[in-house]
């Protein structure tokens, strides 16, 4: 069986798959509360400048993968209004029910699936935009997943990939401290799963950096990809055009 990494441990494939499913088993409930502790609240920020990159327009067709708790999507269903579509998907059970129970109390209705980025069930050029935040680092076929999400664009359509990146230099020792000290006490005290956290930690230190990844999505199929970075390289939106 073919092998890849789970953070820095190398496993098979399917057993990360596995084990990536019992991570955000693991998180779902505290997911949010880890997300604000975690960025000091900059993750809220970080998410409205991925939407506003995405030009949402009214009628739009919206597919936001690894979709969590729904923050993306609520997003976008505010701005397509009732004749455009988002779909709001992850692959994770536990993260999708609690995705889906916040989204149905603020009285939004979406469709919602558990769905796999890197076989996605829908057809050719469904959709105007493709979403993924904080996903892609943990699916096991990143250029699968990039060219699906090609796939179901239409021609000229967008994918906005926001996801930890690679820093400036300047930052890389705190960040360094502050990922493999912090986090694990962080998740161990709020969410009781320090290992969890740090999975998060050496997930992102697997992850393409912002070249590495811009390239691979012209490689999928995007003919142009503008790279944003935020907080200083921390985290970075890569918006590609589907040719």
């Amino acid at each position: 069986m073919s092998q890849t990494h789970f953070g820095y441990e190398d496993v098979d494939e399917a057993e990360k798959a596995r084990r990536v499913r019992g991570v955000f088993d693991s998180v779902a409930s505290r997911y949010d509360v880890m997300n604000d502790l975690m960025s000091l609240g900059l993750h809220r920020a970080w998410k409205a400048y991925a939407v506003a990159l995405a030009e949402v327009r009214e009628g739009d067709r919206v597919l936001d993968l690894a979709g969590g708790t729904g923050d993306l999507a609520r997003a976008f269903a505010r701005k397509v209004g009732r004749d455009g579509l988002v779909v709001h998907t992850d692959i994770n059970e536990a993260m999708l029910r609690v995705g889906r129970d916040r989204l149905v109390d603020e009285g939004l209705m979406l469709p919602t699936a558990i769905c796999d980025a890197e076989r996605l069930p829908f057809a050719p050029a469904s959709f105007d935009r493709v979403s993924v935040a904080f996903g892609l680092r943990n699916m096991t076929h990143k250029e699968q997943a990039l060219a699906e999400m090609a796939r179901v664009l239409r021609p000229g359509g967008r994918v906005l990939v926001l996801e930890f990146s690679k820093p400036a230099e300047v930052l890389s020792r705190p960040y360094d401290w502050y990922s493999f000290k912090v986090l694990p006490l962080l998740g161990r005290w709020v969410a009781g799963d320090a290992q969890s956290y740090r999975y998060l930690a050496e997930s992102i230190r697997m992850h393409p950096d912002q070249a590495t990844l811009k390239s691979m999505m012209k490689t999928a199929g995007f003919g142009h990809v503008d790279v944003h970075n935020l907080a200083g390289g921390v985290v970075a939106v890569h918006v590609g055009i589907r040719c």
